[in-house]
Parts: C-alpha cells; sequence; structure tokens
C-alpha cells in the first residue's frame, strides 16, 4: 500500500514545506513538485543564511520596488555603533557569540555551495530566475565592499571570498561535456588566423552556408516569400554559435561571402535572369539591414554564444541592462573590425563598371570630409564636390556608406589608415559640378522631361526625397502621378541601396493608394489613379525589380495590394472595341493584364496543389494570402520597442490593417477556381446559349476574322477555318475590321479555356493549320495580354495529360529546330559534364516532335518581340514554359531551346543552362551524380583519404569565382548548377535521401582515414580527431545547406518526421573490418550535425522562434525527440548500428544544449525527462544534467533524480 501512496504522501510534504516557508509567494512561481521545492528551499536557505548574517553584522539593504528575494538599485547603510552605549546595553559575551555564529553561518554557506550538486541546483535558479540569482549576487558584493564591524571578523573575509568564488562559478559554469569524448566534437571553432587572400576563399568552410544561401537567393524562378533579411540574421545567429566565432570572424566572413556573389556575376550572361543590381542590392541592403538585426537584438545569454568570456559575465551587478551593453558593444567593435580587415582582400573590392562612379563618389565624400576636418569646418575653398577620385574607389567604401546611412557606425571610419585614397586633388570652386537632379526636385522644380530622365537614371539618397516623391504620385496632377511612379520605380529602386528598404515600402503603399479627399460615386477610387497605377505596374513588373522586392521579403504584401487592382480593371468594360489599339493612352486591358500577370508571377498558377502535403509545401494563392494575414497579426500583437534602425519586419508591413482573403474578390475567385479545376480536370462541356458560350464564339468570331485576314494576305487558302464555335454553334465570318467584342477582362478569361479547346481541336484534325493556330493564339494575347495567363495553364495541363499526340517539328507545318539541334544537344551534354554529370544521349536521326500544346506554346512564344515592355510577359512565359517541358515525354528541352537560340542568338548561353536544368528533373541519376560532385568539387572524392583530411575545402570549386567568362567554352560549376535547379525537383525525397547517403558516406571514410593515421586507441590521436571533427561539420553544413536551398521548412519537417526515422529504423549491412567501430561512430555524428544544422538554418536558434516558422518549431522539434525517447524506451526496434545510434544521440542533445538551448524549453518535459534518464543510463550524466537545465521549471521533479549520483 505504501508504494501506492507515495505520490500523495510526497504532495502533502511539498505542500506543507509550502505552507510554512511561503515559497510561492516569495518567488512567485507554483511550487507544486519535489523538484521544484528542493532547488527553492536550498536557495531559499541560502538567501536567509546571508540576510541573517548580514543583520547580525547590523548591515541594511533596501529593496527598491521589489519583492523579497529581488533586488534593484541599492542604498546600503552601516550602522553607527556607539561602542560604549552598546557595551552598557549587551555583554561581551553574547557580542562574542553573535560573531561567531555569523562566521560559522558563513562557512556553513562556503561548504554548502561547494559541491556540483550545489551549482546545479543553483545554475536551475539562474538560468530560470535570474532577477533572484540576481539579488543573491548583490548581497554578496555588497558584503565584500562593506566594513565589518568587528576586527574579530577578519577570517570571515577569506570565507566570503571563496563563499564568492563558488556561486559566481554558476555563471562562468564549463560542464564536464568539454572533457568527455562527444565535447571533443562540439568544441570546434573556426580558424582564427584568417588568410590575407585575394578572394577569401580560403576561410574556414564552416562559412560556406553564407555563399550558398546568397547565390540560391538570386534564382528569380521562385520568389522567395520571406524577408532574405530574417533568413539572412537567423543564420547569422545559427553559424556564430555553431561555429563558436567572434563576432569579427563572423561579419568577417558575411562580407565576403557577399563580395564573391558580386563578383561572380561581373560579365553576366544575357537573359531574362536578374542582373548585377539584385547581387548589389544582397552586399549594401540586406547584409546591412540583417547586421542592424543583429546589433538590436534583445540580448539572450542564455541563447547565444561568444568566445569571449566576457562576454558571458555579469560587470555590474545590479544593472542588468549593461549585460546589454557590453555584448551590443562587443557586436558592434566585432562589425567596426571586420569592415577594417575587409581592406586587405583587394581581389573582391574591385567594383564592377555599374558602381565604379558611385565607388568613386563614396571615396571622394570620405577624402573631402576628412579634409574639411583637418582644415576646420569654416575653412573656404573645398565645397562638397571639389574633391574627385581619379581611381580608388572601391567596394568597401560603397559598404561602409551602406553602414553609416543604416547608423551602424559613424564617420570616424574615414580616418582608418588608408581608407581614403591617396589619388585625390582639390579643384577650384569654379569648377563645381552641376547641381544633382534630386536637389532640383527638392527645391521645387517642375517634372519637366529632362528632370524626369535624370530623375529616373539617378539613385535618391535620403528618405525625404522618397518621401516627396510618394506625395507627388498621390496629389500630383496626372502627368506628375504618373511621372513620380515611373521615377520611383528607377534607378532608386533597383540601384537606391543605401535607402532601398525604404523605397520598396512606398512602392508597396503606391499599390494600395488611399480614397483621394474629392473622390465620390459608385465607381472605386483605383480609376482616379488609372495613370499612376500604369506607370508603377509596367516600372515594378520588370525581371530586376520583382526579384529585387521578392529579395525584401514583401511578395505577400505586393499580392495582396494586387488582388482588389485586378477585380476593380478586370470588372471595367472597356469604352470601345477599339480602345486596346490605341497606344497613346492606357488602355482598362492593359492595366488590368499588367496587374493580373504580375500576380500570377508571384505564385505557380499553372501547377495543381499537391494532394495530402503540408501548407506551404506548394505556393498557392492562399498562401500567400495566409502569410499576409500572419504577418499582420504578428505585426500588430509584437509590442518590441522600436529602435533606431528599422527591423526587417516593419519594412514589409503593408499599409492596410484589414486582413485579405480570396473571398473579397469574387470575380478574381471565380477565375482561381476555373483555374485549379483547368487544371486538375479536362474541360466539361459548356451549355449552348449560356453567357459564356456566347462570349467564346464572339472571341473565336474575332480570331477567325483574323485568321482570314492573313490568310488572304498571304495568298495560301490551304487551311479550313473551323465552321462552328464552341458546343457546335456556327460563327460569323463577316466581322467589320478591327472590330472586337466589348467584354470586361474577366469574361474574356473565364471564355477562354473553351476557345483553346475549340481550336486545339480544329488543328489537330486538321481543320485549322498550325499557322493559323498560332496568329489566332497570338492575335488573342494582343487582344487581352492577360489570356497568356490562361492559355499557359490550358497547353500545361494538357501536356500533363498526355492526351494529345505529337506533332513534327519539320519547318513546314512547325517550326523547326534542326539548324541547330545537333549543337544545342553537344553543348548540354558539355556543360553538364563540366559540373560533374554524364547526361543520356539523344537519339540521332529521328524527327522533332513535341506534344501539340507544346509545340502551340513554343510556336505562340516566339513570335513575342523582346522589348523591355514586354518584360512582363516573358517572365511569365519562360518559367512556365520550362515546367512545361519538363512533363513532356522524350527529350524536349533542346527543341525548345533550338527554337529559341534561332530567334534570340544573344540569350544562347542562358537557354543552354535552362536546358541542361530540365535534364536534372527528369533524370534521377542526373540528380545524383551532381549531388556528389558538389561534395567532391567541396571536400574533394571521399576516396581521396588524405585530400579530405589535408586540403581546405574549395568554395570555388563548388560555385565557381564567376559565372560565364567571355571567349572560353560554357562550363558551370556543380554547386550553381544544383541552386539553379534544385528547388523545381519533383522528388524531393530522392534528392534528401542522396544528400544523407553523402554525408554518412563521408563521416565514415574521415573515421577510416583517422583511424589510419591515429594510433590504435582513438582518442589518443587528438589531433586527427579533432581535424576529422572539423572536416564532419563542414560535411554536414554542406548538406544541411543543399537541402534547405532546395525546401526550405518543408523538406526539414519531413527529414524530422519521416525520413531520418527511417533511416535509423532501417537494417543496413554492417560493415566488418578494423575501422568498423569509428565509422559508425562518425556516421552517427555526421548525421547529428546535418539534422541539427538543418533545422538551425530552417528554424533559427534564438529564444524568439523567426516569424515565419510561427508554431511549426516546436513541433518539429517536439516530434523528434519523441521519436528518440521512444526508441531508447524500446517501443520501436532499431535499424541501424547501436554505436551510429549512441553517437547520433549524444551529438544531437550536445549541439542542441550547447548551441539552441531555447529548442529545449520547446519540448515537453516528460520527453526531457525520458531522454535525461536514458542518457544516464549511458553515463552521460553531465549531457542529462545540462539538458534538464534547460528545460525549465518543469523539469526540476525530474532532475532531482540526479542529484544522488553526482559527484
Amino acid at each position: 500500500m505504501f508504494p501506492q501512496r507515495l505520490p500523495e504522501i510526497m504532495c502533502r510534504i511539498v505542500r506543507a514545506i509550502d505552507a510554512n516557508l511561503q515559497l510561492s509567494r516569495i518567488y512567485g512561481i507554483n511550487v507544486g513538485e519535489l523538484g521544484h521545492t528542493l532547488v527553492i528551499f536550498f536557495f531559499s536557505t541560502i538567501v536567509s543564511l546571508i540576510d541573517s548574517t548580514m543583520d547580525d553584522w547590523g548591515l541594511q539593504i533596501a529593496p527598491v520596488g521589489r519583492q523579497s528575494g529581488s533586488f534593484g538599485s541599492m542604498e546600503h547603510h552601516q550602522r553607527n555603533v556607539d561602542i560604549s552605549s552598546q557595551d552598557n546595553k549587551r555583554s561581551g559575551h553574547r557580542e562574542y557569540m553573535r560573531n561567531m555564529n555569523s562566521l560559522i553561518a558563513m562557512e556553513v554557506l562556503e561548504n554548502l555551495t561547494r559541491s556540483r550538486k550545489a551549482l546545479a541546483l543553483l545554475r536551475l535558479v539562474h538560468m530560470n530566475m535570474p532577477d533572484k540569482f540576481n539579488g543573491l549576487l548583490q548581497r554578496l558584493q555588497f558584503l565584500e565592499a562593506c566594513k565589518l564591524p568587528s576586527p574579530n571578523l577578519i577570517s570571515a573575509k577569506e570565507v566570503l571570498a571563496r563563499l564568492s568564488s563558488n556561486i559566481h562559478k554558476v555563471l562562468a559554469f564549463e560542464s564536464d561535456l568539454k572533457r568527455s569524448f562527444i565535447g571533443m566534437f562540439l568544441d570546434i571553432r573556426s580558424i582564427k588566423n584568417v588568410p590575407c587572400s585575394d578572394s577569401g576563399s580560403a576561410l574556414s568552410a564552416c562559412w560556406a552556408p553564407f555563399d550558398i544561401y546568397m547565390e540560391s537567393a538570386m534564382d528569380a524562378r521562385q520568389l522567395p516569400l520571406t524577408s532574405t533579411t530574417a533568413i539572412l540574421t537567423e543564420t547569422i545567429f545559427s553559424l556564430q554559435a555553431l561555429n563558436r566565432a567572434s563576432w569579427q570572424e563572423t561579419f568577417l566572413a558575411l562580407w565576403l561571402s557577399a563580395l564573391r556573389l558580386v563578383q561572380r556575376e561581373r560579365d553576366p550572361i544575357e537573359g531574362p535572369i536578374p542582373r548585377l543590381e539584385a547581387r548589389l542590392c544582397i552586399l549594401l541592403c540586406i547584409v546591412p539591414l540583417a547586421i542592424a538585426d543583429v546589433l538590436m537584438d534583445d540580448i539572450d545569454l542564455s541563447s547565444t554564444f561568444s568566445c569571449d568570456p566576457s562576454a558571458c559575465i555579469l560587470s555590474d551587478l545590479g544593472h542588468g541592462h549593461r549585460i546589454d551593453e557590453k555584448v551590443h558593444g562587443l557586436r558592434r567593435n566585432g562589425l567596426i573590425s571586420s569592415l577594417q580587415l575587409l581592406g586587405q582582400f583587394s581581389g573582391l573590392l574591385h567594383p564592377p563598371e555599374l558602381v565604379q562612379d558611385a565607388a568613386n563618389s563614396a571615396a571622394a565624400k570620405a577624402a573631402n570630409f576628412s579634409s574639411k576636418q583637418m582644415k576646420g569646418n569654416d575653412s573656404v575653398g573645398i565645397g562638397d564636390h571639389d574633391v574627385l577620385v581619379k581611381c580608388g574607389g572601391n567596394m568597401r567604401h560603397l559598404i561602409v556608406e551602406a553602414c553609416i546611412a543604416r547608423r551602424l557606425m559613424d564617420t570616424s571610419a574615414y580616418f582608418w589608415a588608408g581608407y581614403v585614397p591617396t589619388s585625390v586633388m582639390s579643384i577650384p570652386d569654379s569648377s563645381m559640378k552641376e547641381m544633382s537632379p534630386w536637389s532640383a526636385f527638392m527645391e521645387g522644380g517642375a517634372l519637366t522631361a529632362s528632370l524626369i530622365n535624370s530623375l529616373v537614371a539617378t539613385p535618391a539618397t535620403c528618405f525625404a526625397e522618397i518621401e516627396k516623391l510618394y506625395y507627388v504620385a498621390l496629389n500630383g496632377s496626372n502627368e506628375e502621378k504618373s511621372a513620380a511612379a515611373r521615377i520611383i520605380c528607377g534607378a532608386s529602386l533597383s540601384r537606391g541601396w543605401n535607402i532601398q528598404e525604404h523605397v520598396v515600402k512606398f512602392v508597396v503603399k503606391l499599390l494600395s493608394p488611399p480614397v483621394p479627399a474629392g473622390h465620390n460615386g459608385p465607381q472605386s477610387h483605383f480609376v482616379d489613379y488609372m495613370p499612376m497605377l500604369t506607370a508603377l505596374l509596367f516600372g515594378a513588373s520588370s525581371i530586376d525589380t520583382v526579384h529585387i522586392l521578392s529579395l525584401h521579403g514583401v511578395v505577400p504584401e505586393v499580392a495582396a495590394a494586387l488582388m482588389p487592382l485586378c477585380e476593380v480593371y478586370g470588372s471595367l468594360i472597356p469604352l470601345s472595341s477599339c480602345e486596346s489599339r490605341a497606344s497613346e493612352e492606357p488602355s482598362v486591358y492593359m492595366v488590368f493584364s499588367a496587374a493580373f500577370l504580375f500576380l500570377l508571377r508571384l505564385w505557380k498558377f499553372y501547377k495543381p496543389a499537391i494532394e495530402g502535403g503540408a501548407i506551404g509545401a506548394e505556393l498557392t494563392l492562399e498562401y500567400l494570402m495566409l502569410l499576409h494575414n500572419s504577418r499582420k497579426s504578428f505585426a500588430s500583437h509584437d509590442s518590441a520597442p522600436q529602435n533606431e534602425v528599422n527591423s526587417s519586419t516593419n519594412q514589409t508591413s503593408s499599409t492596410s490593417d484589414e486582413h485579405v482573403y480570396i473571398d473579397n474578390y469574387p470575380r478574381l475567385r471565380a477565375w482561381y477556381c476555373q483555374n485549379r479545376i483547368c487544371i486538375a480536370s479536362p474541360l466539361s462541356g459548356v451549355c449552348s446559349g449560356s453567357p459564356v458560350h456566347q462570349v467564346a464564339n464572339k472571341i473565336l468570331s474575332m480570331i477567325y476574322w483574323k485568321m482570314t485576314r492573313s490568310t488572304s494576305s498571304s495568298g495560301n487558302s490551304s487551311t479550313t477555318p473551323p465552321n462552328s464555335g464552341v458546343g457546335g454553334s456556327p460563327i460569323s465570318a463577316g466581322e467589320e475590321p478591327y472590330q472586337r467584342p466589348v467584354l470586361c477582362a474577366w469574361e474574356v478569361l473565364e471564355a477562354i479555356p473553351f476557345v483553346l479547346e475549340a481550336i486545339l481541336s480544329a488543328c489537330a484534325y486538321g481543320r485549322l493549320s498550325s499557322r493559323d493556330l498560332t496568329t489566332g493564339l497570338r492575335d488573342l494575347v494582343d487582344f487581352l495580354p492577360a489570356s497568356l495567363a490562361t492559355i499557359i495553364s490550358y497547353f500545361s495541363a494538357e501536356v500533363t495529360r498526355g492526351i494529345w499526340g505529337p506533332v513534327p517539328m519539320n519547318g513546314i507545318d512547325w517550326p523547326s529546330p534542326t539548324q541547330n539541334i545537333e549543337s544545342v544537344e553537344y553543348e548540354i551534354k558539355e556543360i553538364l559534364a563540366s559540373a560533374g554529370v554524364n547526361s543520356p544521349s539523344y537519339p540521332s536521326g529521328v524527327v522533332p516532335m513535341l506534344p501539340l500544346p507544346m509545340a502551340a506554346l513554343v510556336s505562340l512564344t516566339i513570335t513575342f518581340k523582346l522589348d523591355k515592355s514586354l518584360e512582363y510577359i516573358h517572365a511569365v512565359a519562360g518559367p512556365a514554359m520550362e515546367n512545361c517541358a519538363s512533363y513532356c515525354p522524350g527529350p524536349s528541352m533542346p527543341i525548345i531551346g533550338s527554337l529559341w537560340t534561332q530567334k534570340v542568338r544573344r540569350w544562347h548561353d542562358y537557354i543552354i543552362v535552362s536546358c541542361s536544368r530540365c535534364v536534372l528533373q527528369q533524370n534521377k541519376e542526373a540528380l545524383a551524380q551532381l549531388v556528389r560532385s558538389c561534395f567532391a568539387s567541396f571536400l574533394g572524392p571521399p576516396d581521396d583519404l588524405n585530400r579530405l583530411l589535408t586540403n581546405q575545402p574549395c568554395l570555388n570549386g563548388l560555385l565557381g569565382d564567376k559565372i560565364a567568362a567571355l571567349g572560353v567554352p560554357l562550363s558551370i560549376a556543380p554547386g550553381l548548377l544544383y541552386l539553379r535547379s534544385c528547388r523545381f525537383i519533383q522528388d524531393k525525397q530522392y534528392l534528401s535521401d542522396t544528400i544523407i547517403r553523402l554525408v554518412v558516406e563521408y563521416g565514415s571514410k574521415l573515421a577510416t582515414q583517422c583511424t589510419e593515421t591515429s594510433s590504435a586507441r582513438l582518442k589518443s590521436g587528438q589531433a586527427s580527431l579533432s581535424l576529422a571533427a572539423a572536416r564532419i561539420k563542414e560535411v554536414a553544413l554542406l548538406g544541411a545547406s543543399l537541402l534547405c536551398s532546395a525546401g526550405k521548412m518543408q523538406l526539414a519537417q519531413e527529414l524530422f518526421q519521416e525520413t531520418i526515422p527511417t533511416w535509423l529504423l532501417t537494417s543496413r549491412e554492417e560493415k566488418h573490418g578494423e575501422g568498423s567501430f569509428a565509422s559508425c561512430m562518425f556516421e552517427g555524428y555526421a548525421m547529428a550535425y546535418f539534422v541539427y544544422s538543418t533545422c538551425a538554418f530552417t528554424c533559427g536558434i534564438r529564444v524568439r522562434a523567426a516569424p515565419w516558422t510561427y508554431s511549426r518549431r516546436s513541433h518539429i522539434i517536439g516530434i523528434h525527440m519523441d521519436f528518440l525517447a521512444g526508441v531508447l524506451e524500446g517501443n520501436m526496434s532499431l535499424g541501424c548500428h547501436p554505436v551510429t545510434w549512441k553517437a547520433y544521440i549524444s551529438c544531437l542533445v550536445g549541439l542542441v544544449v550547447s548551441f539552441a538551448p531555447a529548442w529545449v524549453r520547446e519540448v515537453k518535459h516528460e520527453t526531457l525527462g525520458r531522454l535525461a534518464r536514458r542518457l544516464w543510463g549511458w553515463h552521460e550524466l553531465e549531457l542529462a544534467l545540462s539538458l534538464l537545465e534547460r528545460g525549465g521549471f518543469a523539469t526540476m521533479g525530474h532532475l532531482a533524480e540526479f542529484l544522488s549520483v553526482i559527484d
């Protein structure tokens, strides 16, 4: 009976102790478990003994505005002791006993706090109740500073010093974990002596995730939904902690990665891809904003790590905010020193031609400022533009200006040694440069054509200039509104890096203009802004601009702003049927098409949603709105104080506080649902005489008139047009010239799928020639450019269904690729071979064929002119056509690439690379070869054991130093080809398995090399083991970076929930031989590093989870920890080697408690207790204690179980 009643008895004891000592009331927590009682009682005893001793000594501490046990600012008074009056009040014996009691109490405390058990208990208080622990430290500091009342208490000073030393060990606590074998794998630091090379590529490979992430962000086909600044901020914290690096090392590695990103595309290949401006955006805007977030982060010493021990020690007890100031100072000093060291990397600092003038101006500004300071501010003869730089302005000058603009540093950088170029000269005042166009604008100059052109080509220099332009766009005349929108989308958006985040914000705000003061009537106020919106939509829809907007994370906000524009302009009826032909004035169709195609570029409108997939697995319009609304909720509930530097989260907030739902826009929702139905299943028949049927026949009549007109003019009458419209109804052949249906855009889009089915069927049965089919499609796009979206969706769906037969691309019916298809196929094989991939051979002597919808789509797209004003069309057609080709049977991309290279020769290299990507999407073996080539180019081949340990990993081998080089055969680095292809791999699970296999393989090979070069006992070869551990971390970081580039949060979730559990539970062939034990152990360590790094990169390690993770981080980590605990308890049978299993768990838990303690709080305390008990059973006591210490109050009860075995 007694064992069954034990919990009840323990509860009674706990309640009795709490009732008598009032622990819950004093410490403000619910003392409901024995562990809570033990910790709080122990701490309360120490505090009570110290308070009693101070009372015996006649010392007082007056708490101000704090409850008992917590002390803030203090006033300490030493009681004036009148010895003569005391002699009259008490005897000398009582005084002696009083002093002896206090001395004994101090000795008891010193002995009590000396043990490891005491440290464990006090550390729990320190980590979970820091204010209470600070109160204890303040008492000790007060006692050490006070003069003792009796000379007999001199020995108490020594005891007090030892007691204080014991307590302070809690702050400087270093776990015995470091002295264990697993500790050697965790205590790996980055290279301290940074080599001064031109490229910085010799810097430790543990910073490679910076380069990989930045390069992956350059793929414009997959627009990032989350701010690149926010993701980069989390990556900075994760790598700084994992590498145990100083902030100087961290920031220097970050700058070097961004500089390599820019230098990699000094001479970019031509094509519809982002240019150098997007890379400069990363270097000069995104990286400074990420550093600003790091500097202004709420410091939490439990979740961050600095290799400087002084950062982790309370420098001024009683003033907790000084901790923040010290750590903040360390970070800011690290930034400044990293920029000073940056000058040593001359090979990366040479500016591209695009920014040569800007670099020279920045250098001139520094020279002018320093010259003024040296000669005095009142000196004459030196004006703002009087210093010219012949040469010498470099990328560091631009970086420093970007940091100064965001108040990350001050102008003292101008006085660094060697910062101001020596090749400067002063010129007389008479040679003053002409006034900046922005100065003329700010002084009230009229927006003439010449000034507008100058403002478009010259980036704004300050926030005030952009703000004034914003109000002109809202309140000016129609001409001024249009000009202002055009200016704001010009150089200020693409090259105004010092204020780019503000320009992006104003662009988003202009997409949702407010209701003007004089507006009335039923018509939407968006129509009043038609001139401004036209210029804004066409200016912001260029490939470079859209990519820059996405880098700032405003894609959900832009989508939310475009939806009402589409709804309004798509519902307007044009004034006449000839409106679309007017080139001077913007038409309703043109404004709608610009907004609609812009919206569609933000999500994959032509792909079906994945059934059963997690939310966010496939980008949809609903998911975009979910992100937008979540951000609004997050911003409205975020009470964090604003600092002087705007955070990335605040920059992306939209102007409206209302949530946006697709149901609010019925016409858009109707098209959205129809588009999804069209993709998911074949069209069903349309009722004759219905409104949709009538509109479809009108469109067919328009297309037929165009066909017959073109046939008559060419003299070719071989085509027999379809004699019936949709549903078999006759169509009219007597349309007047230029007569087009007067319909709102939504009605046209609703009918187009049925039109496409009719003309495609007619072509398939020979009633319509391929030439006339292409002409009709082109006329439809000319009539309503937005119809291109429906054409793409319909043709993509039909190609996927595979119900249309192939047509010969022979140059008679359809355009022929035979002119250069052999050379294109050869170049595809060559470029894949340069990346380490053996592509399959293409059949020779076979007539090129494509499915009918694919042939029609290609024929249509090659009729589009390559005009800058049509970028908004090419940006939609290009990615959709490449996606459609991946579903075609047989090698279709060489055919498509050949046709396009014939049309646009200057895009040749871009087209060949695009064709190469398609091979990887269709061929799993080629994908596996590419991933292996990525590992080999960075780390060396796994079979070359000597190189694995002795050679430095090669970042240039992975990503290359240049994307293209003039005059040499086209080649591409394996990592670069992977980053351009991985997001579109259909079988992501296969990709994940391939990466894991390589991580495990490299870990095993490193173990073999380590055991061969070390002594028989593994621990005796410490130097070789340490190097092998560093290589394991680099292998895991590479694998995690490649995996995160392919799938971000979704792949990370699958990795934790499915991939790793399956790998651990699946039986494999056992290794035999001398190195099998070490191989299994290294495999476990490599997997642990890989899993930890993947989660850190996707979810962040800080206490406050990244906004884009929401509650998914705790869910992902919790499920995996539950799985580990379940296997440890025997609920599932293990498939991998027991050594691998033990190494995996030990290393993973060690990584989490060392670098991501915030994750521990997100795991159920029952799970933590189960893990700790099993670790204890493995004699990993320190690891178990570290895990429970970070679990908060909930794990105190579990920790009490271990006190009896702590030495």
